[in-house]
This record gives structure tokens, sequence and C-alpha cells, in this order.
């Protein structure tokens, strides 16, 4: 691929059908054997439950929750770091699962990810104009003049000046350093990135900064983003769609309008009351969670957020409920269920 394919390929990304499906997982399960000891039983945990979503052209899904809830595990199994235990994922009806050599390539250059730190995610010891060229020498055939050229191009693209090409990471603020992280993920220009708590390292003043920059590439590339944050304060201000997963499993699944207007599973009625809003009518009273996030290497019979739920009675104890359509909002909740 020469640099002018290369530049061909960035003007036609933004031109995609905006209501096109870009990825489509269904059914996406990560399960992992756990021993205690030499001589221990091993155990299964579910860190994935059946997953399911659909992401179009252009758009962002924002997967939310607390820590331990399944959203980075979503997150390596999106960008092949691992592989699913079941399930099926696709690009553009293309089966990113199926282990040809094709389709391996498909993956790396189509889905990228950005980390959550950015001190941790850059290699101190090399200077960004190789952190930034590193995935064209591996990926492409360019030359070095060209891959420089395009490593210009993306870092001023990302607000990066160009003498910061021959500077070493630590030479850099944070936002810095999530701006070249956010520049490796687009060098091989992908139509999706994986956002793993792209701001929550980042200091206040420096997220709005990030998260504009986000969204300006997006519309500029025609990028599709799966953005997992725990923050829902974020999530509000760069999301289209909003997926909530508790242990493993989506609880609540809508649009972003949806789902913060009217919050139906009790969880993310909880979440939401936490967030702090600036106008008094879109505040919710304050719903404290008693307890922590069950262990998933004995997770309740039932409903995983029974123990924890104010509005659970007997049904929730024993049975596990499933997705269940509600004008377009997914929900699943036996309460809900109840109450329509």
């Amino acid at each position: 691929m020469n640099s002018h394919q290369i530049d061909e390929q960035s003007n036609n990304v933004g031109k995609q059908n905006a209501g096109e499906t870009v990825l489509l997982a269904n059914n996406l399960k990560k399960y992992y054997e756990v021993k205690k000891g030499v001589f221990g039983k091993s155990q299964t945990v579910k860190a994935l439950d059946g997953v399911s979503f659909e992401l179009k052209v252009g758009k962002t899904l924002a997967v939310v929750g607390e820590s331990g809830c399944g959203k980075s595990t979503l997150g390596k199994l999106l960008t092949m770091i691992e592989s699913p235990t079941q399930g099926e994922l696709f690009y553009k009806g293309q089966d990113l699962l199926d282990k040809n050599p094709a389709n391996k390539a498909l993956r790396r250059q189509k889905i990228q990810i950005v980390f959550q730190n950015p001190y941790g995610s850059l290699n101190p010891r090399q200077k960004v104009g190789h952190i930034l060229s590193e995935p064209l020498e591996v990926n492409t055939l360019l030359s070095k003049e060209a891959i420089r050229s395009k490593v210009l191009k993306i870092m001023a693209k990302v607000g990066l000046k160009e003498e910061f090409y021959d500077r070493y990471p630590h030479m850099f603020s944070g936002g810095q350093r999530q701006r070249i992280a956010i520049a490796r993920g687009l060098m091989l220009e992908p139509d999706i990135v994986i956002a793993d708590e792209p701001v929550s390292a980042l200091d206040v003043s420096v997220r709005a900064q990030v998260l504009n920059l986000m969204m300006d590439l997006q519309e500029e590339m025609g990028l599709a983003y799966v953005f997992i944050s725990h923050d829902l304060s974020v999530v509000e201000h760069i999301a289209d769609d909003v997926m909530v997963m508790y242990l493993g499993r989506c609880v609540e699944k809508g649009t972003k309008e949806q789902v913060y207007a009217n919050p139906m599973h009790p969880y993310t009625q909880a979440l939401l009351s936490a967030t702090p809003r600036l106008k008094k009518q879109e505040r919710i009273e304050r719903i404290k969670l008693v307890g922590e996030l069950p262990s998933p290497l004995n997770p309740p019979k039932g409903c995983a957020f029974s123990a924890r739920c104010a509005k659970a009675f007997d049904k929730c104890f024993t049975a596990q409920p499933v997705l269940k359509d509600y004008s377009n909002q997914l929900v699943a909740c036996f309460y809900v269920e109840e109450n329509q």
C-alpha cells in the first residue's frame, strides 16, 4: 500500500454509509478456569457471559458499570487481545473469529484500542516518532519518507507539534501522552476505536480537551467508538447508545436519551443518581447501594444484582432475568417486567 492509497482510503472513511453496521457482536462470552492452590478445585469465572450489541458507522456505544463488571474484558475480546470462549463477532459482515491470515490483518487494521493509562501504555525508551511509526512499519510496505509524512500528518490531526517527533513520553503531560496514544490508534486508519477509560487517568481540566478531540476525530474520520467507562457524566457527552453491565452481563441498553431520561433497571438508576447534574430537574434522588459487587467466583443465584437491590422479590433470588424490549429499550429485570 503506497502513501497515495492511504490518503485515498482516509478520504473515503468519512463517506461510509452512516447507518451501516460496522461491528456486530453476538452472545460473546469469556470464561476463565481458576484454581486455588496446587490441589484446589478448579472453578469457572464468567468474566463476560453473553453480551450482544450492534455498532453503527460514526456512532459511539458507551459500555458502563463498576469495576469487575466485564467492561475491559469486552474491550480485549473486540481487539483480539484475548479470544472469546464463545460467541460471534463480525466486521461489516465478515467473521472476525475465522482464523485465516487475511482476517487477522483485517482486525489489526480496522479495530484499534486506546488504553486507560497514558503513563503506562507508551514505551518510555522510545521516541514519539518511533512509537507512531511502528504500526506502519509492521503492517504496510510504505517507505521511511512516506511513514514519517504519515506520522506528522496524524500528529497534527491530534494537536501535537512537529518538534515532538524526537521527544520521549516522559517529556509530556498526561493529556499530551493520551493524544500520542490516540495518534497511535489512528495510524492504520481504523474504522473502530475501543477507548478503555481513556480519560479516567487525566486531570479533570484536561478531560474535556481529550473528549472534544475524540469527537472531532469521529466527525472528521467517520470513526465508530466503543467507549468503556465507569463515569456516566463523561459518557453523557460522547455516547449515542449506552450499555449498562453488571457482573459480566448486560442489564440495560438503549439510546443515551432513553437511558438518561428514563433509567429502568434499579442498577442504572443507582449509577445515575450518583452522577452530578447541573440542572435540578435532571437530578435523581441518591440511591445508595448496599454491599459490594459479588465475586464472579461465587455469583448469587438468580439475578446477580438481587442482594443489593431494594426492589428485589422472591423470583429475583431464584431465576436469572433476560433482556426484554420495552419500546426499544432493553432491560433485564423482573421488577420492570412485573410493573410494565
